[in-house]
C-alpha cells in the first residue's frame, strides 16, 4: 500500500518520472526474481546444513 501512495505522490509531482517507474517496477521484479530464488535455496540448503549438524545434539538432549 505504501508503494502505491508514494507512486500516486510521485504521478502528482512529476509524472513522467511516475510513469516510466510504473513500466519499469515490473521488469526489476521479473529480472530481480532468479536472485530470489537463489536466495531461498541457499537458505535452505544451510538450514539443512545446521540441523544435520546440530542433530546428534539434539538426540543426545532427548534420551
Amino acid at each position: 500500500m505504501i508503494k502505491f501512495l508514494l507512486w500516486c505522490i510521485l504521478l502528482v509531482l512529476c509524472w513522467p518520472l511516475a510513469l516510466v517507474a510504473l513500466v519499469l517496477y515490473p521488469l526489476l521484479w521479473l529480472v530481480l526474481l532468479p536472485f530470489r530464488l537463489l536466495g531461498m535455496a541457499v537458505t535452505g540448503v544451510l538450514e539443512l546444513v545446521a540441523g544435520i549438524i546440530t542433530l546428534p545434539v539434539r538426540l543426545i538432549r532427548a534420551i
